[in-house]
């Protein structure tokens, strides 16, 4: 216990020197939200027993395959995932994650790999985020009939629960009149339109070329992202690397960080709440 106090305390400390804050974040950010972190089978098909009884995985139901095989199961799960984050609340650290970014004299950025759209929902500038795998929140066509991208704010997915098949009408692209899906990176997916992330990258790599030339110091936070599909890892320790700043990673798993970076062996929720407990009294 007393190694991670003094994790926390040179997080704190790390924070408060900072004036540049970049947050990254996998999976395990929504959990304490009551969202599934989908880590491994077992967690999967527990939050889903239909797909358990059909014995698919999360990277084979993740798989745009089957918005051509079986469209109402594909929008069965998808159109479940848009209903169950459409309803969940954040939790409070995305809220005092906020408040540090909003005191940094060069403010903040967040990288996500998370489709989720909780960031937003807590107050984030839509303008100050990267969703590298996408947003459930935004379509586009199955057939690629355009780069189109539009938001899913008027869409309603009725999904029966006992087949977990999505009832008609099932979401359909306003060009051409087919089958629409949500714009996620999905696993083997060569149809993912990617430009809406693309732009989103060249605004951070903007505000990262900024804090460079002005001499600004960065602290990087990180927040469950585990090692199985190690994108948001890998992200933050660049970019720390990069600005020569300092890595802070929040995980209760895979706490491994580079030397001179400091790991927190703490879920999300209770590292942030820890570490601004601490800024308190700096």
């Amino acid at each position: 216990m007393a190694a991670v106090d003094e994790a926390v305390k040179k997080a704190a400390i790390a924070i408060a020197e900072a004036n540049a804050l970049f947050i990254t974040a996998g999976a395990g950010m929504g959990v304490d939200s009551g969202l599934p972190d989908f880590r491994g089978n077992r967690g999967f098909w527990k939050a889903y027993p239909p797909l358990a009884k059909l014995g698919i995985s999360f990277s084979e139901m993740a798989n745009p395959q089957w918005f051509e095989r079986r469209p109402h199961l594909a929008w069965g799960f998808y159109g479940h995932r848009l209903n169950l984050y459409r309803h969940t609340r954040p939790h409070e650290g995305f809220y005092r994650l906020l408040a540090w970014g909003r005191q940094k004299p060069a403010g903040y950025f967040v990288f996500t790999s998370n489709v989720d759209g909780q960031f937003q929902k807590a107050g984030f500038e839509e303008g100050q985020i990267e969703e590298c795998h996408g947003s459930i929140h935004h379509l586009q066509c199955a057939q690629l009939c355009s780069d189109a991208i539009w938001p899913a704010d008027d869409i309603e997915v009725m999904v029966n629960e006992d087949s977990f098949e999505a009832q008609e009408p099932l979401p359909h692209c306003p060009h051409c009149g087919g089958l629409a899906r949500p714009n996620i990176l999905m696993f083997g997916d060569w149809n993912w339109l990617g430009w809406r992330s693309q732009q989103q990258t060249r605004r951070l790599n903007d505000w990262m070329d900024k804090l460079r030339g002005r001499g600004h110091r960065l602290v990087v936070v990180e927040m469950g992202a585990g090692t199985a599909v190690p994108t948001v890892r890998y992200e933050s320790e660049r970019r720390a690397e990069q600005a020569g700043g300092i890595l802070i990673r929040i995980n209760p798993r895979d706490t491994f960080v580079p030397l001179g970076h400091i790991s927190v062996p703490l879920g999300a929720l209770e590292g942030i709440r820890r570490i601004d407990s601490q800024l308190l009294i700096i």
